[in-house]
């Protein structure tokens, strides 16, 4: 399975950016093999609609499911539309993440966790 994970850095000890559309980088990791690809957000500073960017460009890279801190109504709409999964609250690293993924320990959620005004202002 292949999850998206937002990321201050583009390596699994990178921490987690608390941001989904604005996030510097997103980790897409194979849960399977462990492989992982780092991709810069190039639209986190888009004007508008850089959570509905970044979840078509999730969606584009084939990922099953988002770990991220908060993610927007718009975002939230269009992985849901993907059929990809969302978690939100996380902290911590990038591998820290992914072992509560993988350990069941995080429970998805079909709703925002912060307003449309451009995610936490930044």
């Amino acid at each position: 399975m292949k999850i998206c994970i937002t990321a201050e850095k583009k390596t699994l000890d990178s921490k987690v950016d608390v941001r989904f559309g604005r996030c510097r980088n997103f980790i897409i990791v194979d849960t399977e093999t462990g492989a992982f690809e780092a991709f810069e957000n190039t639209n986190a500073a888009s004007q508008g609609g850089a959570g509905i960017q970044a979840a078509q460009f999730v969606a584009s890279k084939g990922a099953q499911a988002v770990l991220t801190g908060n993610v927007g109504p718009n975002a939230v709409q269009t992985l849901k539309a993907a059929g990809i999964e969302i978690y939100t609250g996380l902290s911590g690293t990038v591998n820290e993440a992914l072992e509560a993924f993988k350990a069941g320990k995080l429970k998805s959620t079909q709703d925002p966790s912060v307003g449309s005004k451009f995610g936490m202002g930044k």
